[in-house]
C-alpha cells in the first residue's frame, strides 16, 4: 500500500509551495451540508509553485494508484460518515483573475477555479461585464461550477465561457502531464448539469468567460435580485446543497413542486429534512449524518417513484463508501 505521507512529501520537495496538509481532517468542515467523516490526507497549496505542485501530485497519486478527490467550496456534496479514502485536494487557494487576464480583451474575464462563484459575479460587476448575474448568492466555486454546467435563472456555465485551463496527461508522453486549454463547443461539451470534464480525468485551473459591456447600475441591481430570491427560498437557513434532485422538463413541472404535491415538505429522517419551505431542498436540520441525507433522498425518490412513475435524479453528489 503507498505510503501517502511520503507521497505528498515528494511531490511538495520537488515542487515546493505554500500548502496546508491535514491527515484525518474531517469533511464537515469543508462542505456546505456540514457532513461527512475524515479524508485520509487533506491538501490546500496555494501561492508560487501551485500549479507545478498539482501536476506532480496528479501524475504521482495516479502512478500509485490512490485516490485523488478535487474539492472546490464542498457544494453540492455529501460526504460519506466513512469519509474519503486518499487524498482531498482543496483548490479554494487558487482564485481570483488570473494572469490570462493581461492578455484578455476588454469584454473577456479570466478567473482560477477556486474562485467563488458569488465572488466572481462581483468581480464581472465590476469591470462592468454582463453574463455572470445569474451566479449572484450562489455557493461553491468556479471550477466546480464548470465541472457540473451550473445553472439558475435561465444561464448556464456553457453559455458563457470560452475555454477552460486543465491539468490533463499528455497522451504523446507516457506518464506526463501538462497544463492544456480547452476551448469550449456548448453544443457537444455540455448539456444539463453535464459537462465534458466530469469525463476527463483533469484538474480545471482556470476559465475565460465571454461576456458584455453592461451597465453597471443594471447588474448590480440583478445580482441583487437573484441574492434576495436565493435568500426569500431559504438557501442560507441550513447547512445544504441547494436543489437536492435535478430538474426534468418531461414531468411538466418542477420536482420541488412534485416533492411538495406529495405532502414531503418538512418529512424527516434523523436530522435529515426536505426543507418545510421548499420541497426540492435537503436540509441538516439537526446534526444530520450523511446516512441521514441519503436515506431520505433514497425515501423521496422512491415515493415519487410509486405515485407518479417519475424517476428522480439526484444532483447532489454522494461522495465516499456509502
Amino acid at each position: 500500500m503507498t505510503d501517502i505521507k511520503k507521497l505528498v512529501e515528494k511531490c511538495l520537495n520537488e515542487n515546493p509551495c505554500e500548502i496546508t496538509i491535514l491527515y484525518d481532517e474531517p469533511m464537515k468542515n469543508h462542505t456546505t451540508f456540514k457532513v461527512g467523516g475524515n479524508a485520509d490526507c487533506y491538501l490546500c497549496p496555494e501561492g508560487e509553485g501551485f500549479t507545478s505542485f498539482c501536476i506532480a501530485l496528479l501524475k504521482s497519486a495516479r502512478n500509485e494508484k490512490v485516490p485523488l478527490f478535487i474539492i472546490g467550496g464542498g457544494a453540492n456534496i455529501v460526504v460519506s460518515d466513512r469519509g474519503i479514502r486518499g487524498i482531498v485536494l482543496d483548490m479554494n487557494e487558487w482564485n481570483g483573475e488570473s494572469v490570462w487576464s493581461i492578455c484578455a480583451g476588454e469584454d473577456e474575464l479570466v478567473l482560477r477555479s477556486g474562485t467563488l462563484i458569488d465572488a466572481a459575479a462581483d468581480i464581472a460587476a465590476a469591470a462592468e461585464l454582463s453574463g455572470l448575474e445569474f451566479l449572484a448568492g450562489m455557493p461553491g466555486t468556479i471550477g466546480g461550477a464548470i465541472w457540473m454546467n451550473a445553472r439558475c435563472y435561465g444561464s448556464e456555465m456553457a453559455d458563457v465561457l470560452k475555454w477552460v485551463e486543465i491539468i490533463e496527461k499528455d497522451e504523446s508522453l507516457e506518464n506526463e502531464y501538462e497544463i492544456k486549454r480547452y476551448d469550449i463547443n456548448k453544443e457537444k461539451d455540455f448539456d444539463y448539469k453535464k459537462s465534458v470534464f466530469q469525463n476527463m480525468d483533469c484538474i480545471i485551473l482556470s476559465a475565460s468567460f465571454k461576456l458584455k459591456k453592461g451597465s453597471k447600475v443594471k447588474i448590480l441591481a440583478d445580482m441583487e435580485k437573484n441574492r434576495e430570491d436565493r435568500y426569500e427560498k431559504g438557501h442560507y437557513l441550513f447547512p445544504c446543497a441547494g436543489s437536492a434532485f435535478k430538474n426534468n422538463r418531461d414531468f411538466g413541472k418542477p420536482t420541488g413542486q412534485i416533492i411538495d404535491e406529495l405532502g414531503l415538505k418538512g418529512f424527516k429522517i434523523g436530522g435529515a429534512q426536505v426543507a418545510p419551505f421548499h420541497g426540492n431542498i435537503v436540509i441538516n436540520a439537526d446534526n444530520a449524518s450523511a446516512s441521514d441525507i441519503r436515506a431520505l433522498m433514497d425515501e423521496v425518490a422512491k415515493r415519487v417513484k410509486e405515485n407518479t412513475g417519475f424517476i428522480l435524479e439526484p444532483e447532489i453528489l454522494f461522495i465516499g463508501d456509502f
